[in-house]
């Protein structure tokens, strides 16, 4: 009998045709259970325990027992990467001993085999720190522990990583954030404020708060430490030859902040600003180029010497151009001046500020120096309202009338520090005064009045208007005339009618020679009178209303005209002011008008009845005339057809008289009127005959003449025919020879004429060749038919004998 043996997992696997006795030991009954099957014994629970298990068998779960995760893979762990790893319970981990809530890195490359007593708080990664940009990392302590390269940290410590590479941050370590480097060149720094006390990376020991400079001469990249804060980028400072600045609170050679002080810097220049250091004006300035014509104002602000000359607080001078000229910290520039160019007719006011007198330049260019200043000149408002006032010339003589619709046309207000300027206009006249003076002057036009600093203008106030009325009209030009005023004023005859009159007067001024002892006295007597034209117009009313006084209503109606001019005029036919020079010369009667409207409805029908007795007598004598017009036309009329009756009898006898001529030759001419026309056409018929006989002769001749011309033509044309023939060929012969000619003549310059002689002579020349060949020193050659001359052959063949 086969017994069953459990495996390891104490799994009883019961095969057929066997069985199984099982006791359960809680109700002690036994129980036979037969194969095949599978029989799990039951085990004793850990309970809350949890077990890990690797590759194996597989395996079922016993009652109770169940999975805590599903089956996972092992976590492979990369390059650059860890597991932050928590340890849940106290246990050793081969030689070293954790405890619980200990925490530690599982680093890859590896495979993380998991145990129960250890969780996997977190994955991670590594930071990659680039060789460029240059950047650093910002790390900090959560406890205290010790970093990569084995320095002790405390909880809350900061320090950054800058090496090139990956970076994995310790269990207690946590990345704040990653810093780039600054760039930094000859145009950029960095202002940098340290937050605590520490030595900074170039070994200097920084305290809390200051402040300091870095440029490219201390490093090419900067990473701010953890106790360095960077407030601002600093950008250079660039002066070129033409430019300065001055330095508010410079750095001394301590590195301290020289408060209160001030540098001057010169172009050309680069330099960047330290903290705590600013430019004066903000900004850099540029030299100050002087022109001839320009110059600057200059006060001292600290005690120095100029050129051998001691400057104290306060002094001012001027330095005139043409130069550059650069301001040092001792002094400041007030004001910039530049030359002020005068025509003659321009000027300016200048006060002097140390003494107050005040002057005027006219007509030259001039730079007021530091001691003078531009003054304004101030006005009454009523004189500079007629000075701004551009009055048209027409329109200001509408305004001495009274016009109140009179235009004006105004300009641009006045520069009160240039001098005063009016233009007096033709037959005027302007009184000034000097107040300082006392002394007055009258300028006549046209000419330009320029003021002086205490002169002002004599302002007149005239009456205008109908009637008049005072302070209507304002100038400062009086008008010399001739011109003319109108008034309007009432008077009252002696028996009491009250008229209004309308009058005009023609006035002018008499004007003194300057050539004479009292010219002074005389001009200045035209303004004696503040309005003239009301002080006359009164005058002359009062003059007018005396003389109507004394004449009843109707002498003054029939004669007014002679009453007021010689209540005005009188004998002389003018009157004379002397007061201030005014001649009234003639007086216009524009209307005169009863005030009471009885008389004025009696003088009404007065007038109407005289113009009825007037109109009436005009019809009367017109209608005569019409009637004495129409009688003469009448008697013309007849006459008229009397004599046309006249003329028509002898016109009708007359063409009886025609009549009967005519019937005459009618009679008589029509059997001659046939045998002329008879004759007539007989003769044209011969004449035709004729006609046309010469006309064929003529027709005849032309045909034969064309026949002799298309003739002579072909005869003409075929001897030119064979004349250009002729010539083409003789052309072409002609073409040939001298193609044969250039031939030959080419042929033997090529040759030349060593060739030639060879050629010619190459036939004896060989023969004479074979002969020396030969050995033959002499031959003769001939055809046998040609005789010789032998006698002299032989002459010089044989040698001369010798004589005996």
């Amino acid at each position: 009998m086969k017994k069953l043996v459990p495996d390891a997992q104490g799994i009883f696997r019961i095969p057929p045709f066997y069985y199984l006795h099982i006791l359960d030991q809680s109700s002690n009954i036994t129980r036979v259970l037969t194969g095949p099957t599978t029989f799990v014994r039951q085990v004793k629970l850990k309970h809350g325990d949890l077990e890990v298990r690797l590759t194996g068998e597989p395996f079922p779960l016993y009652p109770g027992e169940r999975l805590q995760e599903p089956v996972t893979k092992l976590r492979a762990v990369p390059c650059d990467t860890a597991l932050r790893l928590q340890a849940v319970q106290d246990f050793k981990d081969g030689e070293v001993d954790r405890l619980a809530l200990d925490q530690w890195l599982f680093e890859g490359p590896g495979t993380y085999i998991p145990r129960v007593e250890v969780e996997i708080v977190e994955t991670i990664r590594a930071t990659i720190i680039p060789h460029t940009p240059h950047t650093a990392l910002r790390i900090k302590a959560n406890r205290d522990c010790k970093d990569r390269e084995g320095r002790s940290r405390v909880s809350g410590e900061e320090w950054l990583v800058s090496k090139p590479g990956s970076y994995l941050p310790g269990p207690h370590e946590e990345i704040l954030g990653s810093l780039t480097a600054y760039k930094l060149n000859n145009k950029v720094a960095l202002h940098v404020v340290a937050n605590q006390t520490f030595t900074d990376r170039f070994g200097k020991k920084r305290k809390t708060g200051e402040e300091w400079l870095v440029t490219e001469k201390d490093t090419e990249s900067f990473i701010p430490d953890v106790f360095e804060e960077v407030k601002e980028s600093v950008s250079v400072t660039v002066l070129n030859n033409r430019q300065y600045c001055v330095i508010l609170d410079p750095v001394g050679a301590n590195g301290k902040n020289q408060y209160g002080s001030k540098k001057l810097v010169k172009g050309e220049k680069e330099f960047f600003l330290h903290p705590g250091e600013t430019l004066e004006n903000g900004n850099v300035q540029d030299i100050c180029i002087l022109l001839e014509d320009e110059a600057v104002v200059l006060r001292a602000i600290l005690p120095f010497t100029d050129g051998g000359v001691q400057r104290n607080p306060g002094d001012k001078w001027m330095v005139k151009g043409p130069q550059d000229f650069c301001p040092t910290v001792e002094m400041e520039i007030v004001s910039r001046r530049k030359a002020i160019p005068l025509d003659a007719n321009e000027g300016i006011y200048i006060r002097n500020v140390k003494t107050g007198k005040v002057r005027a330049v006219i007509g030259e260019t001039y730079i007021y120096n530091q001691d003078e200043e531009l003054y304004s000149k101030e006005l009454p408002e009523n004189i500079e309202k007629l000075l701004t006032d551009a009055q048209n010339p027409l329109v200001g003589r509408e305004k001495l009338r009274g016009n109140k619709e009179s235009r004006e046309v105004t300009s641009k207000p006045r520069d009160k520090k240039r001098v005063v300027t009016y233009q007096v206009p033709h037959n005027s006249a302007v009184q000034v005064f000097d107040y300082k003076t006392k002394v007055s002057r009258v300028i006549f036009g046209p000419d330009l009045v320029m003021l002086g600093p205490d002169e002002h203008f004599t302002q007149l106030s005239l009456s205008g208007g109908q009637p008049k009325r005072p302070n209507v009209i304002r100038t400062l030009d009086l008008s010399l005339g001739p011109d003319f005023m109108t008034d309007i004023f009432t008077v009252e005859t002696s028996d009491h009618a009250r008229l209004s009159l309308q009058l005009c007067y023609n006035w002018q001024f008499e004007v003194p020679e300057k050539d004479s002892p009292t010219y002074k006295r005389d001009a200045e007597s035209l303004f004696s009178v503040p309005d003239f034209v009301g002080d006359a117009c009164k005058s002359i009313a009062s003059r007018i209303r005396g003389a109507v006084a004394a004449v009843p209503f109707d002498d003054f109606h029939k004669h007014s005209a002679r009453i007021i001019n010689n209540a005005i005029l009188g004998k002389n036919n003018s009157l004379y002011f002397p007061a201030n020079r005014l001649r009234m010369t003639n007086i216009d009667i524009q209307s005169v008008e009863p005030v009471d409207q009885r008389t004025r409805d009696s003088l009404q029908k007065s007038v109407q009845l005289a113009i009825e007795i007037t109109t009436n007598s005009q019809e009367a004598t017109a209608r005569h005339e019409a009637e004495r017009l129409d009688q003469e036309a009448r008697g013309k009329l007849e006459r008229q057809k009397l004599s046309d009756e006249a003329e028509a009898e002898r016109a009708r006898k007359e063409l009886l008289e025609l009549q009967a001529v005519s019937a005459a030759v009618e009679s008589t001419g029509q059997s001659r009127a046939e045998a002329q026309s008879r004759a007539e056409s007989m003769k044209i018929e011969g004449e035709a005959a004729v006609d046309q006989a010469k006309l064929a002769a003529e027709a005849e001749n032309i045909n034969a003449r064309g026949e002799l011309n298309r003739i002579s033509s072909a005869r003409k044309s075929e001897l030119d025919y064979l004349k250009s023939t002729n010539e083409l060929e003789i052309g072409k012969r002609q073409k040939l020879a001298d193609i044969e000619a250039e031939k030959f003549r080419a042929m033997v310059e090529k040759l030349g004429p060593e060739n030639i002689a060879a050629i010619a002579t190459s036939g004896n020349d060989n023969q004479v060749k074979m002969l020396e060949a030969l050995g033959l020193k002499s031959t003769l050659i001939t055809d046998g038919s040609t005789p010789l001359n032998l006698f002299n052959t032989a002459q010089g063949l044989i040698g001369t004998l010798p004589q005996q």
